[in-house]
């Protein structure tokens, strides 16, 4: 009977061990989660590559998990697209800070609010923020909330932990203004709402461009053959073959 009360025990403290005040748990489990709370969740890619994923509530595909790459070394951190909103960059930042992973930048990938939404916390921060110049003029002119403070045409590279990662628009696609990001280091590219996981529908296409959105896969196909890992901008991450499935989805009918 002791035995037992003992076991009991143990397993409530071993309960209450791997919650925080905030319901937060850190920890790695077997898909590579390392921190989960009901807005954010953090997964492990590679050694220093990061999946994070918050969440958007939308009419047409309800509530919808949305996801942006972290891409550290050493002590230094750069973050692509943000949460959803301010209160996910809140926990992801706090996050980062617990680590000693000092964020350098974040980089947004389009205009819309799965990759802006939670821009304020990081300017509260004094982390500078970057965009094509053209996602910049979309957010301006549409509204669509908070602008990045700095602004590239082609391609942009910045440096975390002295190691290169280059933001590069390619062509339209979901958007006229869609980049993708590649650190090359781990061959590992950030394709945001360019790219779809496998099996997933064309998605949300107000702002598409249907027509240029397979060559423009193409195109990055080609510029990175040996991909080892791609992260979309929803659903799970993969290799090339993301690229291929996206291309192939959006085939215009006799396009050769």
């Amino acid at each position: 009977m002791k035995q037992i009360l003992l076991i009991g025990l143990m397993c409530m403290l071993a309960m209450r061990c791997g919650k925080s005040d905030k319901s937060e748990t850190v920890s790695t489990t077997f898909d590579g989660t390392i921190f989960e709370t009901e807005n954010l969740i953090i997964k492990k890619v590679t050694d220093h590559v990061y999946q994070h994923i918050s969440f958007l509530n939308t009419e047409s595909f309800g509530r919808v998990e949305c996801n942006g790459m972290i891409v550290t070394n050493g002590n230094e951190a750069i973050v692509f697209d943000t949460p959803t909103d301010d209160l996910g960059s809140v926990e992801l930042l706090d996050y980062l800070a617990k680590q000693n992973a000092k964020v350098t930048a974040i980089i947004a990938t389009h205009f819309h609010a799965d990759c802006v939404g939670g821009l304020q916390e990081f300017h509260t921060r004094g982390i500078p923020s970057y965009a094509n110049n053209l996602t910049i003029q979309l957010i301006k002119e549409k509204a669509e909330g908070i602008a990045p403070q700095n602004g590239f045409d082609q391609e942009l590279e910045l440096h975390v932990g002295g190691k290169p990662v280059t933001t590069t628009f390619y062509g339209s696609g979901h958007t006229r203004d869609n980049v993708v990001a590649y650190f090359p280091d781990e061959q590992t590219l950030f394709g945001g709402c360019l790219v779809k996981e496998i099996k997933a529908s064309k998605g949300y296409l107000g702002d598409a461009d249907t027509v240029a959105w397979s060559d423009t896969m193409l195109k990055i196909r080609m510029k990175y053959p040996d991909l080892k890992i791609v992260i979309p901008g929803h659903g799970k991450p993969g290799g090339a073959e993301l690229l291929d499935y996206t291309a192939q989805l959006f085939q215009v009918k006799n396009h050769p």
